[in-house]
């Protein structure tokens, strides 16, 4: 026991000790020449004995003749096994090369005396003024290479796991109506100095009628368009994953019209977006600055309205949730298709129901 009675050292179990204020037990393991602390989370004196002895289990697993790898190896390291959409690699590099030139000696730190203050005040200087999004984004690929470098046997444990996300703010989703829609679409097609017009407008309008995003719209070509069988094959491109969609009736005129004289492998479109058109129609309408992402969010809303099951409309967007990012992301929506459900469950029997022979009347 020490001098204040704040840490008392049990007998017979070296290294175990319990805080006096709290109860709780924790583990001070000398390894190798360092000493090693832990919260054993308890205040159980049998499992803190457990949890002891699998602490210095994992400190014997460590390979010493990694005890020097420093931090920006580890990042290097971590970085060979990225993998995704190249605009997300582009980020990702661009972040660790950031730690490693701004992370005081990262080039030369031993990741084993990485302390969790360290990193949290590296986040606060350099993610703090952003919003929550940058900095869970930077946590999450500290955590991610650190991960790995626990599963190499570098480190006995990572020092960041327990670093808090920032809470996100709901943002503020502006979504068009489907007259308002309807209204932008012409509007962009009555420009009459705009040589693009035409083909903005084609753009705009699948957008809303197919419920796709700009990347995917961008990269479809006629051969993804399966008239015949009523079906467009869509890639999404943050994933790399293949769906199908089918031709929605909203729809359909405007493809055969779009696939009309095109060769098979030519793109559907002559525009990769039309993000100026669509910010120049809501000006001129007096609407609040729509995104091309509102168009898909309306295509979403008006679907829910209309009762199309979530599940159904999960799978039109490549989700393998099975609604769930829908469920909460139009939480405003789905009382409108409940209540619409709920008026179902009466007494009465629905006209559309034909009794069987034998049945009780």
């Amino acid at each position: 026991m020490n001098s204040n009675g704040v840490w008392i050292r049990i007998k017979r179990e070296h290294g175990l000790y319990r805080y006096n204020p709290s109860g709780q037990f924790f583990a001070r393991v000398r390894f190798k020449g360092k000493l090693y602390r832990r919260r054993l989370g308890t205040n159980d004196l049998e499992y803190a004995k457990r949890k002891l002895r699998e602490f210095r289990n994992d400190l014997g697993r460590t390979d010493v003749t990694k005890g020097n790898v420093c931090l920006s190896a580890a990042l290097d390291n971590y970085a060979t096994t990225l993998a995704g959409a190249e605009s997300e690699l582009k980020k990702k590099r661009a972040l660790l090369d950031k730690i490693k030139a701004t992370f005081f000696g990262a080039a030369s730190l031993p990741l084993r005396t990485v302390k969790p203050s360290q990193v949290e005040a590296w986040l606060v200087k350099h993610y703090g003024h952003f919003g929550a999004s940058a900095y869970n984004s930077a946590l999450t690929l500290i955590r991610s290479a650190l991960d790995l470098a626990v599963r190499d046997k570098i480190i006995v444990e990572n020092p960041v796991a327990h670093l808090k996300y920032r809470k996100r703010e709901t943002p503020i989703r502006l979504t068009p109506t489907f007259e308002q829609f309807k209204s932008i679409v012409a509007d962009v097609r009555t420009q009459p100095f705009n040589a693009d017009a035409q083909d903005s407008g084609d753009f705009l309008e699948m957008m809303g009628l197919l419920g796709l995003g700009q990347a995917e719209l961008s990269a479809l070509r006629c051969s993804d368009v399966d008239l015949a069988a009523s079906r467009i094959f869509v890639k999404r491109r943050k994933t790399g994953a293949g769906f199908h969609i089918p031709i929605f009736p909203q729809a359909r005129h405007h493809l055969e019209k779009l696939c009309r004289g095109k060769k098979h492998d030519e793109g559907l479109f002559k525009l990769n977006d039309a993000r100026k058109s669509l910010a120049s129609a809501c000006v001129r309408l007096g609407y609040p600055p729509f995104s091309q992402r509102s168009l898909r969010r309306m295509f979403i809303t008006r679907a829910i309205e209309k009762g199309i099951d979530v599940k159904v409309i999960a799978q039109w967007q490549g989700h393998r949730d099975g609604g769930k990012l829908i469920l909460d992301t139009y939480s405003h929506v789905n009382p409108v298709h409940a209540n619409r459900m709920a008026a179902l469950l009466t007494t009465e029997e629905p006209e559309n129901v034909v009794a069987m022979a034998g049945s009780a009347s």
